[in-house]
């Protein structure tokens, strides 16, 4: 069995009222939804292709390194 793996998704509202999503570890791996829950679906659809594709040769984007708060 496949143990599960955890990725940070940044969630932007778009022009249309809908809202897209960036996966932060895999370069190129973005999806889109009217909600909130129908963009996480998508994104975690999003995420399985991007990881067959790792997992064909081509490498994983490793550069994202964490997100921090700031106050001023």
């Amino acid at each position: 069995m496949l143990m599960a793996r955890k990725f940070h998704v940044l969630i932007e509202k778009d022009e249309d009222g809908g809202y897209v999503g960036k996966v932060l570890e895999l370069k190129g791996c973005v999806s889109q939804g009217d909600t909130i829950e129908e963009l996480m679906e998508n994104i975690k659809e999003a995420v399985e292709l991007c990881l067959e594709v790792v997992s064909e040769g081509q490498p994983e984007d490793a550069n994202f390194v964490g997100v921090r708060e700031v106050e001023v």
